[in-house]
């Protein structure tokens, strides 16, 4: 049914719970899990400072995968994570999105409850959104 999850993650607590289904459904449907973290052109951090953050992120998602036997890919790209999630989806092959309901808190939360909202909205595959 299924052959490509695609997660995409901050590292909130509501990002893990979706990479732990996205997992899990993996194992069920012999798939592979597409881990994907945008780090937002919009912040003015230091790069070097957000591509970390990021890779950290992913590398858990990656741990989880190996430890239940899964296939995750990963994808850390600059963008949109509101507007670029459609290409984002296009480029990875996913068969359908399991995604959080909200990321970071504050004004973070703010943005990435749009993110879920906004993917739901715009992308052609199936999408799990998970609370």
């Amino acid at each position: 049914m299924f052959k490509n999850i695609m997660v995409p993650t901050d590292g909130s607590k509501f990002a893990d719970k979706a990479a732990d289904i996205a997992i899990e459904m993996a194992k069920k449907f012999s798939a592979r899990v597409t881990a994907v973290h945008v780090i937002d052109d919009k912040l003015i951090y230091p790069f070097e400072v957000l591509e970390e953050e990021g890779k950290t992120v992913l590398n858990q998602v990656q741990e989880k995968g190996r430890d239940n036997g899964v296939q995750v890919d990963e994808i850390l790209i600059v963008g949109s994570p509101t507007r670029d999630m459609e290409k984002i989806v296009e480029k990875a092959d996913a068969d359908i999105i399991v995604i959080g309901t909200h990321g970071k808190t504050g004004l973070e939360k703010l943005l990435m409850g749009s993110v879920a909202e906004n993917t739901l909205k715009t992308v052609k595959v199936p999408v799990l959104i998970v609370k």
